[in-house]
């Protein structure tokens, strides 16, 4: 039918695209690209494709007890309750010592250590803390150094970074400290982590009924029991999606488990994915912002019916997006003691 110079260049060409299907829709495309870029020390959008498939957690990242239940408020967060509360959470993940720099400080303010990690009081608690440091540290991610490294070395890893000129980053911040100090830059990454997650709003109307919660289940394809490890959110075809914060488009793409997925990086380790959708509006390395219009909701992919399933993850683990939402129970407002 065809030539066989023809012949040879179509053959070549299928390859190339069975490839490049492999390279970014499988398990073990996502596994290469995931080995790969630490090797490189890049960054890959395979682990939250490797999340959804098997509902493997990583064993890094936000530990357990940050991820305690909260009593978050009725309405959003504001920006400095979002912090706060992820500054309480990541406290309450850390070993007796390497809490000692914020107990200290708390002291020095009549804030009393234990009611930075009780539940109630807890947030109160570290946004006073936060608050007292505002004019020494001006700079968000300096001001969380100072609270679990310590003023002193905060100060002088925030003078070395303003004297080469540079913004004060967590990520600068932490070369300029001290050796012995990894824990304490570690909890200030969860911290800015948690409260990023705060933060966030919903893809869809709040009122959206879930027909399938974070957590194991019973697969309702394969019929074995796996973690799922985001919400469905039961929802029309063509319903509207939304990003629920600022970010990048890092995968704008279709494949036979996910349907038309797209992943957006929120920067401070926080992203979030959008599954089962009929169609994508933006497009990979697209910059989106809070609210936009993203894709409108489907049943593409390895699903039972209409719907979306959302997925955040924080430092590439995934999460019950539900831990971060306000709730609907009352609220006892009670301050730092």
């Amino acid at each position: 039918m065809f030539p066989r110079h023809v012949r040879g260049l179509l053959d070549f060409s299928l390859a190339v695209l069975c490839l490049w299907c492999a390279w970014h829709h499988t398990p073990a495309g996502a596994l290469v690209r995931r080995t790969s870029a630490w090797i490189s020390g890049g960054r890959s959008t395979a682990r939250p494709l490797l999340a959804y498939y098997d509902g493997v957690v990583s064993s890094s990242g936000v530990s357990a007890p940050a991820l305690a239940p909260v009593a978050p408020p009725l309405r959003p967060f504001t920006d400095a309750e979002a912090l706060a509360y992820g500054t309480h959470l990541a406290l309450k993940g850390l070993s007796p010592a390497a809490r000692a720099p914020a107990f200290a400080l708390a002291g020095e303010l009549g804030i009393p250590s234990d009611s930075l990690l009780d539940a109630a009081r807890g947030p109160a608690a570290a946004r006073k803390l936060l608050e007292s440091l505002a004019s020494a540290f001006p700079h968000e991610e300096s001001r969380l150094t100072a609270v679990f490294a310590g003023s002193v070395p905060a100060r002088y890893a925030a003078a070395r970074v303003e004297a080469e000129g540079g913004a004060p980053t967590l990520e600068r911040l932490s070369k300029q400290l001290p050796p012995g100090f990894e824990d304490a830059t570690v909890a200030a990454a969860q911290a800015l982590a948690l409260a990023t997650a705060f933060g966030l709003a919903w893809p869809v109307p709040e009122h959206t009924p879930v027909s399938s919660p974070f957590g194991y289940r019973v697969h309702p394809v394969l019929g074995t029991r796996k973690l799922h490890t985001g919400v469905d959110l039961s929802v029309r075809v063509g319903t509207e999606v939304r990003a629920v914060s600022d970010g990048t488009v890092r995968r704008a793409s279709e494949d036979g488990v996910n349907g038309r997925v797209l992943i957006l990086d929120h920067g401070r380790g926080v992203t979030t994915a959008y599954c089962h959708n009929s169609e994508l509006l933006v497009r990979p390395g697209q910059r989106v912002t809070r609210g936009e219009l993203i894709a409108r909701s489907g049943n593409t992919g390895r699903s039972t019916g209409p719907h979306l399933h959302y997925q955040l993850e924080l430092s590439a683990q995934p999460v019950d997006p539900f831990r971060f939402r306000p709730r609907s129970g009352p609220v006892a407002n009670e301050a730092a003691r």
